[in-house]
């Protein structure tokens, strides 16, 4: 029977049943192999409930750096009765099947072209141990045992990270050690030479470090100087709120009096919740609430109101698959639209599109400044896959010279100086940005009232035409000064003489930027731009100008990033071509080229040029 093998170059997908513990030990297999130096991405893929359901984790080993999700699985551990012969069925001919033994397979399982690793996981858990309450648990150690085995990973970094995790446990580190030499010395007497697949150490990560998105988000916040969150709990934003606090109850703890310096406040809802980070900034202090796409909703209101009240406020969103309540465990890019024009009338907010935790904790930084520098709300565009799985990324960092940046505040004395009357709203520098204060800043100057109705340079309400017409020519001239200030997209020309571009952001990175490599390797050569943040600056018409045809690389239905291009840069529709994911899964290459050839096949048909100038 043939057998795929590789080494350092294979996927490993886990079903498992929500709610058994078996992400802890799925994730100790992909720690394992990124500490033995190899590039490693693993995915949770699960439901939506607390248990009972299927849930499935992807880890994909790339010696090469790539780690977007790919299709197909090499070896299937399948631990679920509920999904078995679908697990099955989904592994590639020549891969492996591991599965619990002590149940047959059912009838329908009879390919000839898989290599299957029978192993009695729950006859061999109960025989080793008497706690019922336990045996679920180890039974997924078993299996990681027995993979270290059949893909020749160093028992010795299982053991040590077993005995790491349960340090303060020894109780709980002797089981757990004791199932993973079961699992090993199993797959050792029964199966030896049989897996083709094997890791093999190397020093590919260098530095790097695995860490999830909304963890990198929070600390972020930290270092920004957050000091209040308002929020109402939504998959898969309340882990950001989560690590927020957990890192505050060590960095925001007065250490002579014990007494904490930050408030973090669950409201009723979500209009509630970004009313409270709204309330907190206008007080002076840097505030922030995280939410997903049904939350962005409710928060429409309310961010319409900072934006015309401009009062500087930070959102993290953590994108899922929409509309409604869609699917809130599945990922998705499908906020932008609603997060760049939030609320009614005409509103901009700045958005910010990080695509690995080291830019989540940096975009995170930066949004705090970027929002009192504007006086403006800033959306961080985070996704679920970002979020909450682990990623290979390099190690967070700070400068500590680093100051924040408040904007254009003035304190008592500034007020005292002042030589003409002060306007809350009063353009006095020419660039769509006011001067404003803190509550309590003098015992005579510098109060305003603040209002979402229509004002005038001095905030006091006005119905009249030429003046509310006035204030929002002056919020779109603050719009173009946002531009100069926005993280600039990094472009990367392949090809000095290419006619094709790709523009892509977020977590579509990794898998464009092997679909561009395996394109190049077919002979279309296709240069990259990733946006960075929205307004877009003089840099994105540049890129898009120098190109004949533009494949925008994003994860929902509807092209949203596109229709953002053209809408704002007034760019020919034709020229802008829709390549897209929206099943709620990670984007993958395979997914991107087929679309890519697809639309070249048809540019073709239509009379289009390849990237060399000629007909392709």
């Amino acid at each position: 029977m043939n057998r795929i093998e590789k080494t350092n170059d294979f996927v490993v997908r886990f079903a498992n049943v929500n709610g058994t513990g078996s992400a802890s030990a799925n994730n100790l297999f992909a720690q394992a192999i990124f500490r033995m130096g190899i590039p490693v991405s693993p995915k949770n893929i699960f439901p939506s409930n607390i248990q009972g359901l299927p849930t499935w984790f992807e880890v994909r080993v790339s010696a090469k750096g790539y780690l977007a999700r790919r299709e197909g699985i090499d070896l299937a551990v399948a631990v679920n009765g509920q999904t078995l012969v679908q697990d099955y069925n989904d592994v590639l001919p020549g891969g492996y099947f591991l599965f619990d033994s002590t149940k047959r397979l059912p009838d329908a399982c009879t390919r000839d072209d898989l290599n299957v690793i029978a192993i009695p996981l729950t006859e061999l858990c109960n025989r080793a141990f008497d706690d019922p309450r336990l045996r679920q648990l180890l039974k997924n150690i078993i299996y990681i045992g027995a993979l270290a085995r059949l893909l020749d990973i160093d028992y010795a970094v299982l053991a040590n990270a077993i005995s790491s995790q349960f340090a303060k446990k020894p109780k709980l580190a002797e089981p757990n050690l004791q199932a993973l030499e079961i699992g090993y010395n199993y797959a050792g007497e029964h199966f030896e030479g049989f897996c083709g697949l094997k890791v093999s150490r190397m020093d590919a990560n260098g530095e790097a470090i695995l860490m999830d998105g909304n963890s990198a988000l929070a600390l972020g916040a930290i270092y920004a100087g957050a000091t209040v969150a308002g929020w109402y709990p939504i998959t898969p934003s309340t882990s950001v709120i989560e690590a927020f606090e957990r890192y505050a109850n060590r960095y925001r703890i007065e250490p002579e009096t014990g007494r904490k310096r930050f408030a973090i406040i669950q409201a009723e809802d979500e209009l509630a919740a970004i009313g409270i980070a709204i309330g907190a900034s206008w007080n002076g202090a840097r505030s922030f609430t995280a939410t997903s796409g049904p939350g962005l909703s409710l928060m429409a209101e309310f961010l319409g109101l900072a934006y015309y009240a401009e009062i500087p406020v930070v959102l993290m969103d953590i994108q899922r698959a929409g509309p409604s309540t869609g699917m809130p465990t599945r990922s998705q890019q499908s906020d932008l639209l609603a997060a760049a024009y939030a609320s009614h009338g005409d509103t901009k907010n700045v958005l910010l599109f990080p695509c690995d935790p080291a830019e989540c904790f940096t975009m995170a930084a930066t949004a705090f400044d970027l929002a009192e520098r504007l006086q403006t709300p800033v959306i961080v565009m985070s996704d679920l896959d970002l979020g909450m799985n682990d990623h290979l990324s390099s190690p967070l960092s700070w400068d500590d010279s680093r100051r924040y940046d408040r904007g254009k505040v003035l304190d008592a004395a500034a007020l005292d100086a002042l030589t003409e009357q002060w306007g809350r709203y009063l353009d006095s520098d020419g660039d769509g940005i006011c001067y404003r204060t803190y509550p309590g800043t003098h015992p005579r100057k510098g109060a305003y009232f603040t209002r979402g109705t229509s004002h005038n340079e001095y905030s006091a309400y006005t119905e009249d035409n030429v003046i509310y017409r006035r204030g929002m020519v002056r919020l779109a001239h603050k719009w173009e000064t946002a531009k100069t200030m926005m993280p600039a997209p990094q472009a990367t020309i392949h090809d000095e003489n290419a006619r094709l571009g790709a523009i892509l952001f977020g977590t579509t990175l990794q898998a464009a930027e092997e679909a561009i490599d395996l394109l190049a390797a077919g002979g279309m050569a296709i240069n990259s731009l990733r946006l960075l943040a929205f307004p877009f600056g003089e840099e994105v018409a540049a890129f898009i100008d120098r190109h004949e045809r533009i494949f925008v690389i994003e994860q929902n239905r509807d092209g949203q990033m596109r229709l953002l291009l053209i809408n704002e840069g007034d760019f020919a529709p034709d020229k802008l071509l829709s390549v897209v994911n929206f099943d709620g899964m990670p984007i993958t290459a395979a997914a991107i080229v087929e679309q890519i050839r697809h639309l070249a096949a048809q540019d073709t048909a239509h009379g289009g040029h390849d990237s060399q100038g000629a007909r392709p």
